[in-house]
């Protein structure tokens, strides 16, 4: 048991930034990223430096001696994983069309696996016949007498047919895939017991149609089919106890997690304590131990043995008044990395060691934006015009008060997403230049419940749109900001609720800066690969229209719309890598802009992705968008000429 910790207060002092910190110091990748302690918790792996000198590095724990370091150059690193003692698998991808294949370009992830015997680097996949070196799906590993093994599924084409989800087992000693078993053509997900052997399948087909295999003494079995069109069951993990998975479905009518016996392919009533944001496994017997929910104002962890639970507690308190994540922790739960956020330490990494009843740090997050620096976040809630409740995150500028201020609006992607209390740079930088920031979790969004999340269902520059200007609306009746100066700015969905505001709307905002942004709905469906298809039925439904060319869909499209911004400074900013939204929508709304005779100024980010994964482009987008804001919207004293 943790009675006391020994935390540094104020630890990273000496690397504090001036009163207020340069734009880069929010624009940057954090400083490190996913560390992962090995399974005996003697060493642990992480990403850390800046742009130019990023690297994985493995140190000793206790001692930080530096075992390997391999830079990481321009690779988009996703995850780390340790696989045994000695073996560190990370995930990257990048962004390409493969030759002799039908489609756009995409975002494709592969697997490499680093060796501290040999200390040299190995990709994985390579050299298999009608197969495509990249992963689809999870990955994950175990060890079975003493050898270490890696899971994953590609993609292969037997025979030239269409392709096949099939899972593999990497031998990591020896670098050998070994293919475990096929499915079919619509295989679309696996799931792997501790001893690497898969114990279910889900298929499903292009019509809607949901199948669930379950594997149990080498026999497979179908136990459930379902017509969803849209919202299909899935695979959560494996259950509780021996022979028993978790599947999460609508079967009873309304969303619910089930404990699915392999044996008898029966089902038992929804488990409560599993509807949550994610399921804790152990890392040995790949079995749930606990859950993880996050509601606006806290994140919560249950786990369901009390020593867990009791242990939990304890590290939570060595950390008063801040948040605190669970990031890593060995086997034997003996040393956990944990993610701290808070007035005392700002955002960063400890190591928490059970033995020495201590907790070590090992980096902030963001070195040049200190815990004396933190803009502070609230919590608040106000009604929309039909009386739906909608929560939001304000962020006030430090020293600034908090009554008549200039307002950035930052609606979240998605739309099927949510914000989260905590460091956030991007409201943070926003709010370092003197800006409130309110970050609306409209309806439609992601973690609130499916009802929450249902009653953004057609209502794209409609009610998911009014949610996010009835704040400014709330916060210009208490006083907060001065109505006058109020811009938005977003990314993808965001960017769309960006532009909209300022074409669907009018009357709200004085400027808008849309990132990565749909502009043309019509254009977007018509994007899509194939017509019939659950990502399209998906998007048909949130968007309000029955086809790609619905009136209904023209009507809320900023780039239909252009006219309507009427000479308000508009920014558009977009990566030439994206994948998930094409740069066409930022040509798009660009030509539209120009037509109507108020060009905006176009901010191209070569070679970055949807999620600005690029510390050098990320840093251009914020310095960008903040000069735009600056120019149009001042945080001093609004000049006369200013606004519509």
């Amino acid at each position: 048991m943790l009675r006391a910790l020994f935390v540094l207060v104020g630890m990273f002092a000496a690397t504090a930034a001036p009163a207020t910190p340069p734009i880069s110091a929010y624009g940057q990748l954090p400083a490190i990223d996913d560390p992962e302690l090995s399974p005996d918790g003697a060493r642990f792996a992480a990403v850390i430096g800046d742009e130019t000198a990023r690297q994985i590095q493995i140190r000793e724990v206790g001692t930080n001696t530096l075992i390997a370091a391999t830079p990481i150059g321009k690779s988009k690193l996703r995850d780390l994983l340790w696989v045994g003692p000695n073996h560190v698998v990370a995930t990257v991808s990048s962004t390409a069309q493969i030759p002799d294949t039908w489609g756009p370009k995409q975002e494709w992830f592969q697997v490499l696996d680093f060796n501290l015997a040999t200390k040299k680097w190995r990709p994985l996949l390579n050299g298999i016949e009608n197969t495509i070196n990249v992963i689809a799906g999870e990955v994950s590993g175990y060890v079975q007498n003493g050898t270490p093994y890696l899971l994953t599924s590609t993609i292969t084409f037997p025979d030239g047919t269409d392709g096949k989800l099939v899972p593999f087992r990497i031998n990591l000693d020896s670098g050998r895939p070994i293919k475990i078993m096929e499915g079919t053509p619509e295989t679309i997900d696996w799931l792997f017991g501790a001893d690497g052997q898969p114990v279910a399948r889900a298929d499903y087909s292009r019509g809607g149609d949901w199948r669930l295999f379950v594997r149990y003494q080498g026999a497979w079995k179908k136990i459930w089919s379902e017509v969803s069109p849209i919202d299909r069951s899935y695979l959560r993990s494996l259950g509780p106890a021996d022979d028993t998975i978790l599947v999460g479905s609508r079967r009873s009518g309304e969303w619910a997690t089930h404990v699915v016996n392999l044996a008898d392919g029966s089902w038992s009533d929804g488990k409560p304590e599993f509807d949550v944001d994610g399921v804790i496994t152990d890392p040995v017997t790949g079995r749930p131990i606990g859950t993880v929910d996050g509601t606006v104002e806290t994140t919560t962890y249950n786990f369901f043995n009390p020593a867990d639970q009791k242990l939990w507690n304890s590290v939570r308190k060595a950390f008063p008044g801040e948040l605190v994540s669970l990031a890593s922790w060995s086997d034997d739960r003996n040393r956990i990395i944990v993610e701290v956020d808070g007035p005392t330490n700002g955002a960063a990494y400890f190591i928490v060691d059970r033995a020495a009843r201590a907790a070590a740090p090992i980096a902030p997050l963001y070195p040049g934006v200190a815990a004396a620096d933190y803009n502070p976040v609230q919590v608040i809630r106000y009604a929309a015009a039909d009386g739906f409740e909608v929560p939001a995150y304000l962020t006030l500028p430090k020293g600034r008060g908090d009554k008549n201020l200039p307002l950035v609006v930052l609606p979240h992607g998605g739309p099927a997403a949510r914000d989260r209390l905590g460091f956030d740079w991007c409201p943070q930088a926003l709010a370092s230049r003197g800006y409130a920031v309110l970050q609306p979790q409209f309806r439609g969004s992601k973690g609130y419940g499916s009802k929450f999340e249902r009653a953004g269902d057609g209502e794209w520059g409609r009610k998911m749109q009014t949610d996010v200007s009835d704040g400014v609306r709330h916060l210009a009746n208490l006083g907060t900001i001065d109505p006058k100066r109020v811009c938005i700015v977003g990314g993808s969905y965001g960017g769309y609720a960006a532009l909209a505001g300022v074409t669907v709307e009018s009357g709200v905002y004085r400027c808008a800066s849309g990132v990565a942004g749909v502009y043309d709905l019509p254009m977007m469906l018509n994007q899509q690969v194939t017509e019939n298809t659950s990502t399209m039925r998906y998007w048909r439904r949130v968007m309000g229209g029955d086809k790609n060319n619905d009136p209904r869909l023209i009507a809320v499209s900023p780039a239909r719309l252009a006219a309507r911004a009427n000479g308000i400074p508009i920014q558009l900013i977009h990566g030439k890598d994206d994948t998930v939204v094409r740069y066409e929508q930022t040509e798009a709304m660009t030509r539209a802009l120009t037509a109507a005779g108020n060009p905006p100024e176009v901010v191209t980010l070569v070679g970055e992705d949807h999620g600005l994964s690029r510390g050098a482009t990320r840093l251009q987008m914020l310095t960008a968008q903040i000069a735009f804001l600056e120019k149009h919207n001042p945080p001093g004293p609004a000049p006369a000429s200013a606004g519509r």
